[in-house]
């Protein structure tokens, strides 16, 4: 087996939480180690035009944004690695980190291994940012009186086709039963919103296009017998909102995950103590923190992401200088 130094920080994830985190302490002078992955920059990488991340006027494309902070934080000293980890062990004082049959150490560890959209199995993903997204906050207003649908029942839903519905000329939210799950709440203004029109009992079967998103295909249920149940729409917009699953799966028996799966540090479960210690981002294992999308159930978004980075390399700075950050 290969072993090589030990280093101060192995951080596991190349999002924006994982590079602002990696940034913030290599800047602090810690040896910094990102295992960026095979894909690195996270659900950045298949958006095109950012507009709401703080700084850039006129917007940036979404692996831009990505690349230029690896720069940064390889400009103060990290190490960034494409590759993937395959195994962890994160009881002891030491964290170990393997990638095939070489074992990496470090002091501490930062999970910022992300969440995914769960997509619909119709090869939809060869049209992401040409049409399809999965998020509507983000790319809502590149759809300014085009035709959009959102797919899903949930409160996710709802906020989708409402903000959908402050650009687009239409608005059709496909749901596969016949009522939401949705609060009550998000389902009142979506019903009271003109705009957005409910195609219940339906799901889409086909998304068809090459360069860019031109329809979809929907098969209705429950329709009398001889009528056709399939209908394809033209759209140009298909937000898919059926939730995410985060990228937990190697750490699922050495760390404290919630019912969905995603990691639980001190700022989502409720863990006063580690509130009182100074270290909201720390997980169910000491010196083992979480940021990014693979804690946070509810916003996920780029700057949220970068913002929790930033807090769990502060909380790990203090860890390993027993109480002192540089900042």
């Amino acid at each position: 087996m290969v072993e090589e130094k030990k280093w101060d920080v192995i951080i596991i994830g190349g999002g924006p939480g994982g590079y602002t985190a990696a940034l913030y302490l290599s800047r602090a002078t810690l040896s910094v180690l990102v295992f960026a992955g095979v894909k690195a920059g996270g659900q950045l990488m298949n958006t095109t035009l950012v507009e709401n991340y703080p700084g850039f006027k006129d917007g940036v494309m979404g692996p831009d944004l990505m690349m230029n902070m690896e720069v940064q934080a390889k400009k103060f000293g990290a190490e960034v690695r494409y590759e993937n980890v395959t195994k962890v062990e994160m009881s002891g004082e030491t964290k170990k980190v393997w990638v095939g049959e070489k074992e990496i150490s470090a002091k501490a560890l930062i999970i910022s291994t992300g969440a995914s959209a769960k997509m619909l199995g119709l090869d939809e993903e060869k049209l992401m940012g040409k049409g399809v997204s999965t998020c509507a906050v983000c790319d809502a207003a590149f759809f300014k009186e085009k035709i959009t649908v959102v797919v899903g029942g949930g409160d996710a839903a709802m906020e989708d086709a409402l903000a959908l519905a402050k650009y687009a000329g239409e608005v059709y939210l496909i749901h596969r039963r016949d009522s939401f799950k949705a609060s009550k709440v998000m389902q009142e203004r979506v019903f009271g919103n003109p705009k957005i029109k409910v195609i219940w009992n339906s799901e889409v079967v086909e998304v068809n296009g090459e360069d860019k998103l031109k329809s979809i295909k929907i098969k209705s249920s429950g329709i009398d017998a001889g009528v056709d149940p399939y209908t394809t729409m033209s759209v140009d917009g298909l937000f898919l909102a059926i939730g995410h699953f985060p990228t937990t799966e190697l750490f699922k028996s050495q760390v404290d995950l919630d019912e969905k799966g995603f990691l639980k540090t001190g700022i989502t479960n409720g863990n006063a103590k580690l509130w009182l210690e100074g270290y909201p981002t720390m997980t169910s294992v000491s010196g083992v923190f979480g940021c990014g999308d693979v804690v946070d159930f509810k916003y996920k978004q780029a700057i949220t992401a970068a913002g929790m980075g930033c807090q769990a390399a502060l909380d790990a700075e203090k860890y390993l200088t027993g109480g002192t950050s540089s900042y």
